[in-house]
């Protein structure tokens, strides 16, 4: 029998982790998570982790395993998401894999392009004048460089930006030229689940999340990392060197901690970033023709 991984997708707050624990329970599977910040183990509320109920009904991998303070990202998560289901397919024919980040699941499914090791000089540099210039002056660069990157990434997190830029200028190539290779084979089938929903019901759904979130102590569990904001003993605001602290949800929380807005302004625009983010995600899936797209009601 051919072995299957079904990877549960969708915006946020649409209701992947439901789903996906339903179809394991039904499959006989583990739930593989493939979300890039429910694997840091400081941060739970404002990620919604799973309920300590959820992980309880079937066996969660990647879920906390790592520290906010651990370099991980798509590159390292492929390479252990891949021993793993090496590992788990010799005693399953299917598997579950569950999450919201694109980067991830397209590690896992195509596999990453081969760019090169960055040039630490040129990255500081870029990140100095983030810090000098803004956001918007990368951004331009990047336009006019490589219009088709500035299309196709997420311009609102200075990281992409900044990657983008630097693979383009360090090798002279376009960031988007160096993702034309093709994708990796696997040795399993790859089926993807698209959840979606009405944008004004979904849009609902994720402001009464955050409301949660704030009840449930967001706020103090931002409180409890502003220790990491700190970098020998200096302040930095920008997070650049936390980067998952960028995260919405934590970043608004850590303005209103420095004085920068009121409380009630913090939750307002977590809510907003939050409802953009999933346009976002939609639309980064929006080009996969493979997604068997289910609506949920």
């Amino acid at each position: 029998m051919e072995k299957v991984l079904t990877i549960i997708l969708g915006p946020t707050a649409v209701g992947k982790t439901a789903y996906a624990i339903n179809l394991a329970k039904q499959t006989g599977s583990p739930v593989i998570n493939c979300d890039s910040r429910q694997i840091f183990r400081e941060m739970t509320i404002g990620t919604a982790v799973p309920s300590k109920e959820q992980l309880a009904q079937v066996k969660h991998y990647f879920i906390q395993t790592k520290s906010i303070t651990e370099h991980y990202a798509a590159g390292q998560y492929e390479i252990d998401a891949l021993s793993l289901l090496e590992d788990l397919f010799k005693t399953h024919d299917r598997l579950v894999m569950c999450g919201g980040s694109g980067l991830y699941i397209d590690a896992v499914c195509n596999g990453l392009d081969a760019f090169p090791e960055p040039d630490m000089d040129l990255r500081n540099s870029l990140n100095g004048r983030l810090q000098e210039e803004g956001i918007e002056s990368l951004r331009y660069q990047l336009k006019q460089l490589d219009p088709e990157s500035y299309g196709q990434i997420d311009i609102a997190n200075p990281q992409r930006i900044i990657r983008a830029l630097e693979v383009t200028l360090q090798t002279g190539k376009k960031f988007s030229e160096w993702k034309t290779e093709p994708s990796k084979r696997r040795p399993f089938a790859i089926e993807k689940v698209g959840l979606t929903m009405d944008r004004g019901k979904l849009y609902e759904r994720i402001n009464a999340r955050v409301d949660m979130m704030m009840e449930e102590g967001l706020l103090e569990e931002v409180r409890s990392l502003d220790r990491f904001r700190y970098r020998d003993g200096v302040l930095c605001p920008d997070l650049l060197h936390i980067p998952p602290l960028r995260t919405v949800g934590y970043r608004e929380i850590f303005d209103y901690l420095d004085g920068k807005i009121s409380i009630a302004e913090a939750v307002e625009k977590i809510k907003t970033n939050t409802r953009h983010y999933a346009k976002r995600q939609m639309s980064y899936w929006g080009r996969d023709k493979s997604i068997i797209w289910k609506t949920m009601s």
